[in-house]
C-alpha cells in the first residue's frame, strides 16, 4: 500500500505544470504552509481581480519538495485574461511585460530566440505557434538594415518547430540545431500547460526561468528546452489550456467531501469516515475507473478557440514590449503591419 501512494502521488504531481499547484499539493500533505528551500510572495492588484504569486526555489531540498527545478516561477491569475475587455487586457499586457523584463536573463541588449511549441492544428495546444505570428521579429532588419534601426530595438528571432508527430523529429534537437546556428543570448520557450484546477485553465499565465519540457503536461518524455541542452539560459512562458479528466473528477469530489464535512456532526460515524479519506489512494482509484472508457483523456473549455486567439495576442504584445523596452504598442502595432 504505501508504494501505491507514493506512485500516485507522484502520479498526480506530474499532471500539473504550474509550480503554483505544486506547492498547494505539498501544502495539503503537511501541517506547515513553509516548505524548505523554498520561498514565496503574493502581490494583488484588487482593479483587474488578479493575483501575482512568485515562487523561488532556492536549493536541492525545496527542487525534490516541488518537483520542479531550481529557479523562479512567476504565476499571473486573473479570471478576467477570459474577458473580451481591451482596456484590461492592455493592463494585463503591460504587467506580463514587466515581469518579463525583471527576469535576469532579458537585461541586456541581447539576440533573443523565441520559440513557440506546440500543434497549430491542435487548439488548446495552439498558444505557441499562433505567439509567433503576432511577435516583432527584427534580427533580419538588423543584420541587412542596420542605418534604419536604432537600439530601441533588440535582435529577435522566431520560430515555431510543430510537434513530432508532423515533423518526425524532436523538437530540443531542430531547437538544438538553430542555437548552435545563430548563438542567441537568452531562448523564450512558449507552450500550452496543464493544470490541476479547472479554475486556472486560460486564466493563469506562468512565467519562469528554468526552461521547459514539451508535452510533459500531457504525459509525454521529451528533450527539455534547458540551459544544461542548449547552452543558454531559458525562459518559458506558459497558459494551461488542458487538465487531466482524472484530476477534474478528482479534484470535483474533493470539493463535494468538503461540502459534506461542514454539513456532518463533527463527532459523527459518517464525519470520521470522510476525515479519513485518503487523497491519493482516492485518485488513484480514479484513475483505474477510467482508464477502460476514456484513456488518457484531457479537457479544454468549450471557447477555446476564442480564448486562445486572445491570450496569444496578449503574450506576443507583451513579449514585444519586453524585448523592445523603447518602443510603444503604435511603434510595435506598424513594424508587424
Amino acid at each position: 500500500m504505501q508504494k501505491l501512494k507514493k506512485q500516485s502521488m507522484e502520479f498526480f504531481q506530474t499532471r500539473t505544470d504550474l509550480a503554483i499547484e505544486s506547492r498547494e499539493i505539498l501544502q495539503g500533505s503537511q501541517d506547515s504552509e513553509d516548505i524548505q528551500g523554498v520561498k514565496v510572495s503574493v502581490e494583488k492588484i484588487e482593479d483587474l481581480e488578479l493575483e501575482i504569486t512568485k515562487v523561488e526555489i532556492l536549493d536541492n531540498q525545496g527542487a525534490e519538495a516541488m518537483n520542479k527545478a531550481i529557479g523562479n516561477y512567476i504565476t499571473i491569475e486573473s479570471p478576467l485574461l477570459t474577458d473580451n475587455d481591451m482596456d484590461d487586457h492592455e493592463e494585463f499586457i503591460k504587467i506580463i511585460a514587466r515581469e518579463l523584463m525583471a527576469l535576469e536573463a532579458l537585461k541586456n541588449k541581447n539576440l533573443v530566440l523565441v520559440v513557440g511549441l506546440g500543434n497549430w492544428d491542435v487548439t488548446p495546444d495552439a498558444l505557441g505557434p499562433k505567439v509567433i505570428s503576432g511577435l516583432l521579429v527584427t534580427r533580419h532588419l538588423i543584420e541587412f538594415m542596420p542605418d534604419q534601426i536604432d537600439e530601441s530595438v533588440r535582435a529577435v528571432s522566431a520560430i515555431s518547430p510543430g510537434v513530432l508527430g508532423i515533423t518526425g523529429i524532436e523538437t530540443g534537437e531542430i531547437i538544438q540545431g538553430i542555437v548552435e546556428k545563430i548563438k542567441p543570448d537568452v531562448v523564450i520557450a512558449i507552450d500550452a500547460l496543464a493544470a490541476r484546477k479547472a479554475s486556472r485553465l486560460n486564466t493563469t499565465i506562468q512565467i519562469s526561468d528554468t526552461g521547459v519540457h514539451p508535452g510533459s503536461g500531457v504525459g509525454n518524455k521529451r528533450m527539455g528546452l534547458t540551459e544544461e541542452t542548449l547552452g543558454v539560459p531559458v525562459l518559458a512562458v506558459g497558459v494551461p489550456t488542458v487538465i487531466d479528466a482524472a484530476t477534474l473528477v478528482n479534484d470535483t469530489m474533493d470539493q463535494f467531501l468538503d461540502a459534506m464535512r461542514t454539513q456532518s456532526e463533527k463527532s459523527g460515524p459518517f464525519y470520521e469516515m470522510l476525515q479519513n479519506v485518503n487523497k491519493e489512494e482516492k485518485y488513484q482509484l480514479i484513475r483505474e475507473l477510467l482508464d477502460p472508457y476514456v484513456g488518457n483523456l484531457f479537457v479544454t473549455p468549450k471557447d477555446i478557440d476564442a480564448t486562445i486567439d486572445r491570450l496569444a495576442d496578449m503574450v506576443a504584445e507583451s513579449l514585444n514590449l519586453a524585448l523592445h523596452p523603447g518602443l510603444d504598442t503604435k511603434d510595435i502595432g506598424r513594424y508587424i503591419q
